[in-house]
Order: structure tokens, then sequence, then C-alpha cells
């Protein structure tokens, strides 16, 4: 079974949705670790600054983001540890896989349909293509 899993979670439903599926295969094992990633895109960045440039509170929308899994994680008493990346997210995602040699990944897929994602390409495609390892893309 999977030892070393990373979720790649944003706080969306699609997220939400592939946090329950990792939880559920790390809880197969006991000697499993789940790795949660959240990658900050710098461009999302800018407009939340910009956009809440009086506000304290943009900082704590990322973390609240994750309340979810957390807590999921801490039901089912998994080993698990939250990671904040910055930077392109598909492109961070790979190369933080593919360093790190881990046993699967698990993302959520937007649903877009072929020809969206062959012109805008998702980063669940990008790290389906891209990482040394299985990737579970759930809908």
């Amino acid at each position: 079974m999977y030892k070393k899993i990373l979720l790649a979670a944003d706080g969306s439903e699609h997220s939400k949705r592939a946090a329950d599926n990792a939880i559920n295969l790390a809880s197969c094992n006991p000697n499993s670790k789940l790795e949660i990633v959240y990658v900050v895109d710098h461009d999302k960045v800018k407009s939340e600054v910009l956009s809440n440039w009086n506000s304290a509170e943009y900082k704590d929308k990322r973390k609240d983001r994750m309340k979810y899994v957390e807590k999921m994680a801490q039901k089912a008493g998994i080993h698990y540890e939250i990671k904040m990346l910055q930077g392109d997210p598909g492109p961070v995602i790979v190369d933080y896989v593919n360093k790190n040699r881990f046993d699967l990944v698990v993302i959520g897929s937007r649903g877009l349909n072929g020809l969206q994602e062959f012109v805008l390409g998702s980063v669940s495609h990008k790290v389906a293509k891209r990482a040394n390892c299985p990737v579970l893309i759930v809908k």
C-alpha cells in the first residue's frame, strides 16, 4: 500500500473530494503519511493583496481553506503534515513530488472538457503528465 501520499489541496469542492479519497487511502496503512500541499500562486496573491489592501484577513483565508482537510485527517487519526509552497501550482507540485519521491499524488480535477484542458492546461493534467508516480485525479 501507499506509504507516502501527497494531497494537492486548494479548498475547492474538487479538492475536498480529493482529500476524502487521500485520507481513506492513508487510513489503509498505519505507516502511511499524508503530506497536504497548498501552492500559493503569485498572480493570485497579487490580486488578493490589491483587493484586500485594508484587511488583515486575506492571509488567514489560505489557512481557512485547509481547515476541512486538517479536521478530516485528525478525525481519521492519520499522520499528516501541511506544507505551503509558492509559485505556479502545476510545475511546483510536479517538482516537489519528484524531488521527494512520493508513492501517490491525489489531486482534484476541475472537470474541464478536453478542448479547455488543451488550450488552458489544468494543474491536474500537468501533474498527471509529469509526476514520476501514480496520480489519482478525483472529480
